[in-house]
């Protein structure tokens, strides 16, 4: 098979290209004029690598109410996404054991509309599993600083990590660390919860019923993530275990990470489409569909983690895609409501149409520094780079390969590598239109 189109997206450049393929696997990249009379010509479409989304919960087995392997890789495929890397949680058994792995893979099999791979959990008492898990096939591993919101996969602590860390270091795979402060946390929860309590002498519901947006954001500070992050990178330097930070989502995180890298501690780190795209300004009291940890910021946080994506400082974007029941999204409260957003197959439409916005953030000094433009297109208007193709590609394609390890086979174009997971994609389409496109 020839496939050919006026936009190729290879590793250094985008241009004119025909892809040759056989049986599924690219033999070679040639001129846009070198095809036979059977070739697929793409025309103005988009050939990307297809996207590697390494931040799924799939939560089969046992939660497959909540998404299985079925509707979560039909998700993918509609967005573009050919590889999912599936969380330990919130399946039952999580994935902290060989056993718990193997009984994964049995529920995923014959239900995978795209490839899928596995990162192994680090609960507290499980270090001696974590070789084992490796030899099995996991990618490397999760692990929560804060309670998850799930009893089987409870966080751990500065101990934990001591004695799991030295392992990964010598396996060679990365940690992925949901990284806010307990002690923070719990602070504010106190703090809000005694303001709770006074307002109820007033209005009996308060006590049980909250749906300020602005209650919610004051419980996860930044100060929780900057905590979390400074003593990742103390042990990430100590260990030499690659610390990969998920779902960043403030300006103080992700300059404690830039100081990190420049130190050559081996950090990366991710944010995700909706704290790209939305902002806490935005968020209506009573909208639960919005509520994840960490939450969605205000504006200064979200301009802040597009200029770390264009700088380097973030590494790559997933989704965090963790869907739930509607009834625990608990609408009008946002206490009690399950923390997450379900984005599989819209990720790709999400980030090319918010970078596509104006900024609206009128930020300082400091900002305007994080975001000055280099060789690559800049609305006028906006601060807010305009991040190209292959901008996309990098954070949405190779660094989550790179990240888990498939980066031999995944998240670039070229010879040998797969050619049954290549991306058409029109970046003209107007956003609804994209986004309506993608779901199935």
């Amino acid at each position: 098979m020839v496939i050919r189109s006026r936009r190729v997206v290879l590793p250094d450049i985008v241009r004119p290209a025909s892809i040759h393929i056989s049986n599924g696997t690219i033999t070679r990249v040639a001129d846009y004029d070198d095809v036979n009379e059977d070739a697929i010509d793409a025309g103005d479409l988009v050939i990307s690598p297809g996207l590697v989304d390494t931040h799924v919960h799939v939560n089969e087995p046992g939660r497959t109410e909540w998404e299985g392997f079925d509707t979560a890789t039909r998700a993918a495929a509609a967005g573009g996404v050919t590889t999912i890397v599936d969380m330990p949680l919130n399946s039952v058994p999580a994935t902290t054991s060989v056993e718990a792995l193997e009984t994964k893979r049995a529920a995923a099999r014959g239900k995978c509309h795209v490839d899928v791979a596995f990162w192994g959990g680090i609960v507290p008492g499980n270090a001696d599993e974590l070789d084992a898990l490796v030899d099995a096939g996991v990618r490397g591993f999760k692990c929560f600083l804060v309670p998850s919101g799930v009893d089987e996969f409870p966080h751990v602590d500065e101990s934990d990590l001591r004695r799991a860390m030295p392992v990964l270091a010598r396996c060679g795979v990365p940690l992925l660390v949901h990284a806010e402060s307990p002690r923070i946390i719990t602070e504010c929860g106190l703090r809000n919860a005694d303001l709770w309590r006074i307002e109820s002498t007033i209005n009996p519901q308060s006590a049980t019923l909250n749906p300020q947006y602005m209650v919610y954001l004051e419980t996860r500070p930044p100060a929780a993530e900057v905590e979390a992050v400074r003593m990742m990178i103390r042990l990430g330097r100590e260990f030499g275990t690659r610390v990969h930070i998920v779902h960043v989502a403030c300006a103080e995180a992700a300059d404690e990470i830039a100081r990190a890298k420049v130190d050559g501690v081996p950090m990366t780190a991710e944010t995700c489409p909706h704290y790209l795209t939305f902002s806490a300004e935005e968020i209506p009291d009573g909208a639960t569909e919005f509520k994840c940890a960490p939450p969605i910021r205000e504006a200064r946080h979200r301009e802040a983690l597009w200029g770390a994506l264009q700088s380097g400082v973030l590494d790559l974007v997933a989704t965090d895609h963790s869907p739930a029941p509607p009834s625990m999204k608990c609408r009008g409260d946002f206490m009690r409501a399950w923390g997450g957003v379900a984005s599989l197959e819209l990720s790709l439409a999400a980030l090319w149409s918010a970078r596509l916005k104006p900024s609206r953030y009128e930020g300082g000094d400091d900002v305007e520094r994080r975001l000055q433009p280099s060789d690559r297109n800049v609305d006028d208007g906006a601060r807010r780079l305009q991040p190209s193709v292959g901008d996309i590609t990098r954070w949405m394609s190779e660094a989550p390969a790179r990240l888990a390890g498939v980066d031999d086979r995944k998240g670039r174009l070229g010879e040998s590598r797969s050619g049954g997971r290549l991306r058409p994609w029109l970046p003209g389409i107007e956003p609804a239109a994209c986004a309506a496109g993608f779901v199935q």
